[in-house]
């Protein structure tokens, strides 16, 4: 399975968090944690940042599942 890096501003867009915030959650472990890929860049593995998303949706009780649609 191929995995898929996102940078900052695409980690912005997808939790609606600050860069600030981000990097304070990461060092709490409440976060997924940034790698490194140089001396100034970082990015995060997407899969893990949309893992966390769900976790928020569902500790909000939001997530409701909808029974299946009848078929014809």
């Amino acid at each position: 399975m191929s995995e898929t890096l996102l940078r900052l501003s695409s980690v912005k867009s997808r939790t609606g968090l600050g860069r600030s915030h981000i990097y304070a959650l990461a060092a709490r472990g409440a976060f997924p944690r940034p790698l490194k890929l140089g001396n100034r860049a970082s990015a995060w593995v997407e899969s893990e940042v949309t893992e966390w998303v769900n976790s928020r949706i569902r500790e909000s009780g939001r997530l409701v599942s909808r029974p299946p649609k009848p078929a014809g």
